[in-house]
C-alpha cells in the first residue's frame, strides 16, 4: 500500500492528545481501582447471633462463592443487579425476605402475633424499627467479626431452607434442572453467601448515611432508597453532555475536513491497492476463517432463541424438557461467548487479510501460522464450551475454575482456556507483524501500519486483566476486573480496533487517503477513550464502590455519548464514500463492496441508537439505580453488542469474501447477503421495539411501585402485558434468524463450497 507523497503528514499533536488522554484516564481508573480493595464490602471472619454463637465463617462465605460461581448462577440470576434475566436477584430476594421475616419477628416480640396482623401504627412502628436495625452496621474491623440481630439469624436460618428448597427441592428452580445442587453443605454455604451480599445492601458504611452497594437496590422495606449523590451526580452528568456535545460539535463545524469525507485515494478506481493486488496464500486461508464465523454465528443466534423462550415457558421448550441438557445458564452462557467468539474470529480474520496489504508483501510462512492460529481458535472455542457444560454439572472436580465454568458473566470460560485464549491472540499479534514490518519500516507508510499493530496489541494486552482475581476474590473487586474486560476491552479497544479496520478497509479500496485515515483514527480515538476508560466505572455505581467512582464515572460516562451522536455523520459519511465514482470511467469506487459498506451504515445507525440513546438511557445513576438487571439493560445489550460489534464484523466478513470471491460466485452469494442485510437488521429492530425497550419500562415500572425484587421474580416475568411481550418476540427472533441469519450463513457456505469451483479466486479485479 503506497501513500501520495504530495500529502503532508499530520501534525504530531494528534498523537500527543491521544497519549495524553489515555494517561489522564487510565490514571484516575486506577485510582478507582485501586481504591475499590478497601471500599469492598468487608467479608467477616465470623458472623455471630447477638448470644455469640457462631453461624458461619469468612471460609463459608467464600466457598459459598465459589459454589455460585461453579454452577453458573451468575448466568441464571444476578448478584448486585449484574448477571442473567430469569432467575431471582438473589441479594435482592434474600434481602426482601430480611425484611419479611425481621418484621414478623419483631411482631411477635412486641405484640405476639404476625406482622400482617398488626394495627396500622403498630405497623409503622415496626417497619420502621426494621429499617434501623438492618441499617445499623454491627461489623467490628477490629476482630473481624459481625453480629447479627435475633432477627437477621432467624432469616440466615428460615431462608437456608428457603434456598435448598429452591435449588434441590422437589420443584426445579426455572430453567434449571431438578436437584440442580445436591450437597447439604453447598446449599449452606450458598446461604451464607448470600446473607453476607443482601448485609451489604443494606447495612450502612461506618460514618456514612448509606450502605456499602449505595443503598442499591431500591427497598422500601429496609429503607433502601437513592442517595444524594445519586441524584447529584446523575444532574452534574448532564451538564457534562450538553459541554461536550457543545465543544465537538463546534469543532466538527469548525475544522470541515473532519470525518471520512477527505480526498480519495485515487483518481482511477483501477488503481487502489485492492484492485491491483493477488491474493496471497494466507488471504485465501483466511476465507476458513469466516466459514467459523459463520458456523458460530448460526449456533450462537439458535442458542439465543431457545434462550428466550425460558422467559414465556421456564419449566419446558413446547413440551420438552430443555433445563435436563441445556439448562438456561449454559445456553445464555454459550450465547454470549459465541458472540465474543464470532465477532472477535471475523475481525481476526480481517486483520490477517488486511495486513499484508498494507505491507505490500506476504512473509514466508503466514499461511502456515493463519492455519495453526484457526486450529488455536477451535481449540479454545469448542473446548471451552465442553468444559463449561461438564463445570456446571459438577464433573470437574477441584479443576472446575480451570477446566469449567468459571461463572463471572461474559468470562466464563475457565482459566486454562482464557489462558490459551491469550497465547493465540499473541499469536496473531506475531503474524500482524511479520505483515506490517515493510511498512513500518517505510517513514512515508509508517504511521497507518503502526497504528494498525497497536490496535491490534491492545487487544491481547487488554484481556490480561480477566487474570487478575480469582474465584475467592470479593465480588466486588470480581466486578471490578470484569469490566476492565467488558467495557475497555469490548467497548473501548475493540471499538478503536473496528476504526482502524475500517480505515484500512477504505485505503486500500481507494476511498480515502491514508492521511484522512489516520486522523479518523486520532480522532475516534481521542473522542472514544476521553469518556470511554473513566466512563467503565458507571458498572459500578452499586457494587461496592464509593461514591468517587460514581462521580467520576457519571460524569465521564456521560461524554461517552458524544463520539456515538457524530456517528450520525459517519453513517452520511459512508453512504457518500459507497457513491464516489471514478474520475475517467464514472464506476463507482465501492460497487463491488457496495454490500460491506451498507453494513458499516448499519453499525453507524445502531452506535447511536444502540450504545448512544439506549447506552445513555440506562448509564444515569438514578436509572440505573431502579432498572440494572432489566429488560432496559438487555435491550442495550442486544442494540450495542450485535447492532455495533456483530453488524461490523458482518462488514468484515462481506468486504474480505468479496475480496476472494469471482463475479459468478459472488453474483450468486449477493443475493443471499442483501437478504440476510434486511432480515439482521428488521429484526433486531422489531425484537427492540415489540420486547425489549417496552418490557424494560414495563419492568421499570413495576421496580418503582413494588421494589426491585418484585419486578425481577418470575411471578412478574410470567404474567400480564410483561409476559405477553416476551411471547410476542417470537415473531422478531423469526424474522432475524430465518430472514437474517440463515441466509448469511448461505451465501459463505455457498461460496466457501464452491471454492472448490473457484469460488475464492486466486486473483480479484
Amino acid at each position: 500500500m503506497s501513500t501520495d507523497p504530495s500529502e503532508k503528514p499530520l501534525s504530531p499533536w494528534w498523537r500527543h492528545a491521544v497519549i495524553l488522554v489515555m494517561a489522564l484516564g487510565f490514571g484516575l481508573l486506577t485510582v478507582v481501582t485501586v481504591v475499590t480493595y478497601s471500599n469492598a464490602p468487608p467479608i467477616p471472619t465470623r458472623v455471630t447471633d447477638a448470644a455469640g454463637a457462631t453461624l458461619f465463617t469468612r471460609e463459608d462465605v467464600e466457598h459459598g462463592q465459589e459454589v455460585f460461581l461453579k454452577y453458573g448462577l451468575m448466568e441464571h440470576g444476578s448478584l448486585w443487579g449484574h448477571g442473567a434475566y430469569l432467575g431471582p436477584d438473589y441479594s435482592a430476594e434474600y434481602l426482601h425476605r430480611l425484611a419479611e421475616i425481621s418484621r414478623d419477628t419483631l411482631a411477635r416480640e412486641r405484640r405476639a402475633v404476625p406482622y400482617a396482623m398488626l394495627d396500622p401504627d403498630a405497623a409503622a412502628s415496626v417497619s420502621a424499627a426494621v429499617h434501623r436495625l438492618l441499617k445499623e452496621n454491627r461489623y467490628d474491623a477490629r476482630t473481624g467479626a459481625l453480629v447479627f440481630s435475633p432477627a437477621e439469624a432467624a432469616a440466615w436460618v428460615i431462608q437456608k431452607g428457603e434456598w435448598a428448597a429452591y435449588f434441590s427441592g422437589a420443584k426445579p428452580a426455572p430453567g434449571l434442572p431438578a436437584k440442580y445442587i445436591r450437597s447439604p453443605g453447598e446449599l449452606e454455604d450458598l446461604n451464607s453467601y448470600f446473607a453476607w451480599a443482601a448485609w451489604a445492601t443494606v447495612a450502612n458504611r461506618p460514618g456514612k448515611n448509606y450502605s456499602y452497594t449505595n443503598n442499591w437496590p431500591y427497598e422500601p422495606a429496609v429503607g433502601n432508597q437513592p442517595s444524594a449523590s445519586t441524584f447529584l451526580w446523575s444532574a452534574l452528568s448532564l451538564v457534562t453532555l450538553l459541554a461536550g456535545l457543545g465543544t465537538v460539535l463546534f469543532a466538527v463545524g469548525r475544522f470541515d475536513y473532519l470525518g471520512w469525507h477527505g480526498p480519495s485515494a485515487r483518481a482511477h478506481v483501477h488503481d487502489s491497492p485492492l484492485a491491483r493486488w493477488t491474493p496471497t496464500p494466507s488471504q485465501r486461508t483466511v476465507a476458513l476463517y469466516f466459514g467459523v464465523v459463520a458456523l458460530l454465528f448460526l449456533l450462537q443466534t439458535l442458542a439465543g432463541g431457545a434462550l428466550a423462550h425460558y422467559r414465556v415457558e421456564s419449566g419446558a421448550f413446547y413440551g420438552i424438557d430443555l433445563a435436563r441438557f441445556l439448562p438456561y445458564n449454559i445456553l445464555r452462557t454459550f450465547h454470549l461467548q459465541l458472540a465474543i467468539f464470532w465477532i472477535a474470529t471475523a475481525w481476526v480474520a480481517g486483520g490477517l487479510f488486511l495486513a499484508p496489504i498494507v505491507g505490500g508483501a506476504e512473509p514466508r510462512g503466514q499461511r502456515a501460522g493463519a492455519l495453526a492460529l484457526l486450529v488455536a481458535l477451535a481449540v479454545v472455542v469448542f473446548g471451552s464450551l465442553g468444559g463449561e457444560w461438564l463445570g456446571i454439572n459438577d464433573r470437574l472436580g477441584a479443576l472446575w475454575f480451570w477446566l469449567g465454568h468459571q461463572g463471572s458473566e461474559y468470562l466464563d470460560l475457565g482459566r486454562f482456556w482464557q489462558l490459551l485464549l491469550v497465547a493465540g491472540l499473541v499469536g496473531w499479534l506475531v503474524l500482524m507483524y511479520r505483515a506490517l514490518r515493510p511498512a513500518i519500516r517505510d517513514p512515508k507508510r509508517s504511521e497507518l501500519a503502526a497504528l494498525f499493530l497497536y490496535a491490534a496489541a491492545a487487544i491481547p494486552l487488554f484481556y490480561l486483566p480477566a487474570l487478575f482475581f480469582g474465584p475467592r476474590t470479593n465480588f466486588a473487586v470480581i466486578d471490578n476486573w470484569r469490566f476492565w474486560i467488558i467495557h475497555l476491552w469490548v467497548e473501548g479497544f475493540f471499538e478503536l480496533f473496528a476504526t482502524v479496520l475500517v480505515a484500512v478497509m477504505f485505503v486500500v479500496l481507494g476511498l480515502v487517503t491514508a492521511r484522512t485515515a489516520t486522523r479518523v483514527i486520532y480522532l475516534d480515538a481521542i473522542l472514544y477513550l476521553a469518556g470511554g476508560i473513566v466512563g467503565t466505572g458507571h458498572h459500578w455505581y452499586f457494587t461496592g464502590q464509593g461514591t468517587l467512582n460514581m462521580g467520576l464515572a457519571a460524569c465521564f460516562s456521560a461524554l461517552e455519548v458524544v463520539p456515538l451522536t457524530l456517528l450520525t455523520l459517519d453513517a452520511w459519511d459512508f453512504i457518500r464514500l459507497r457513491e464516489r465514482r471514478c474520475e475517467d470511467c464514472q464506476t463507482t469506487f465501492a460497487d463491488r463492496h457496495r454490500w460491506a459498506i451498507y453494513f458499516l451504515m448499519a453499525v453507524g445507525f445502531w452506535n447511536f441508537v444502540g450504545a448512544g440513546v439506549f447506552g445513555f438511557l440506562i448509564n444515569l445513576p438514578i436509572v440505573s439505580y431502579f432498572e440494572v438487571g432489566t429488560s432496559l439493560t438487555n435491550n442495550h445489550a442486544h442494540g450495542s453488542l450485535f447492532g455495533v460489534f456483530g453488524m461490523l464484523a458482518l462488514a468484515v466478513l462481506v468486504f474480505c469474501l468479496r475480496s476472494l470471491a469471482e463475479d459468478t460466485a459472488w453474483a450468486r452469494a449477493e443475493r443471499w447477503i442483501k437478504v440476510g442485510f434486511w432480515g439482521l437488521n428488521a429484526g433486531l429492530a422489531l425484537m427492540m421495539a415489540i420486547d425489549l425497550f417496552p418490557a424494560g419500562v414495563l419492568q421499570l415500572w413495576d421496580v418503582l411501585e413494588n421494589g426491585y425484587w418484585h419486578a425481577r421474580r418470575l411471578t412478574y416475568l410470567m404474567s400480564g402485558t410483561f409476559h405477553a411481550l416476551e411471547w410476542a418476540r417470537v415473531a422478531a427472533d423469526g424474522v432475524f434468524l430465518v430472514i437474517g441469519v440463515v441466509p448469511v450463513v448461505l451465501a459463505v457456505a455457498f461460496l466457501l463450497l464452491g471454492s472448490r469451483k473457484r469460488g475464492i479466486s486466486s486473483k480479484t479485479s
